[in-house]
């Protein structure tokens, strides 16, 4: 027998599937994550993958030449974002997209440690030509058992909550229960003091 849920993907006593509760979002939400995040314990995109629905995950570096991508990039009537704080990106807010004719809106998310997610938009000369957007630079992380570069970075799981939130696709709120619930866990499981040792002083 398997020690790991054939769902998430996680050990079963990690098992995020406990915590989960499905949402459907009026916009889809594509996942661009980088190789070294698919078995990271630590990763929230896996959140993200199975409580929204429409979303998908595609793996990879350079998605210059990926056919799907590609396909959607050109489909009409459709308003395609890069969630990336670019040169060229403006801040996400809940007016965005008023009095934009659109059917369908997209949301791209990059799954990835900051190097490892600029390389992907470096890469990827298709995501550069995409509508850039950022969320307000005054948003704390709260998964502080991750290093962040600064403490206004975000998760994925955070960043596609607060997206999705100002775009008034749904009621985002399981993203960051299950979020929260997952995280807990963790600290519960590290060895007594760890967490006071290593992460005093930081905001949750």
């Amino acid at each position: 027998m398997s020690r790991y849920c054939e769902r998430c993907g996680r050990a079963k006593k990690a098992c995020l599937c406990q915590w989960i509760q499905p949402v459907t979002s009026t916009t889809e939400v594509v996942i661009l994550q980088h190789p070294s995040e698919v078995n990271q314990a630590k990763g929230t995109a896996k959140i993200v993958e199975l409580t929204i629905t429409p979303c998908q995950v595609f793996v990879g570096e350079n998605f210059s030449e990926h056919a799907r991508i590609n396909q959607w990039l050109n489909e009409p009537d459709t308003v395609n974002l890069l969630l990336f704080p670019s040169q060229n990106s403006s801040q996400l807010h809940a007016q965005y997209l008023t009095g934009k004719g659109h059917n369908k809106v997209r949301l791209f998310l990059i799954d990835g440690t900051w190097k490892k997610a600029f390389k992907i938009y470096q890469l990827s000369q298709n995501l550069q030509q995409l509508t850039q957007v950022h969320l307000a630079p005054d948003l704390q992380g709260r998964y502080t058992i991750r290093k962040a570069p600064k403490d206004n970075a975000l998760s994925t799981v955070e960043a596609a909550y607060f997206a999705l939130t100002q775009l008034g696709a749904c009621d985002a709120t399981p993203l960051i229960s299950a979020f929260d619930h997952m995280v807990e866990f963790q600290i519960s499981q590290l060895p007594e003091g760890t967490f006071d040792k290593y992460f005093a002083g930081r905001k949750r």
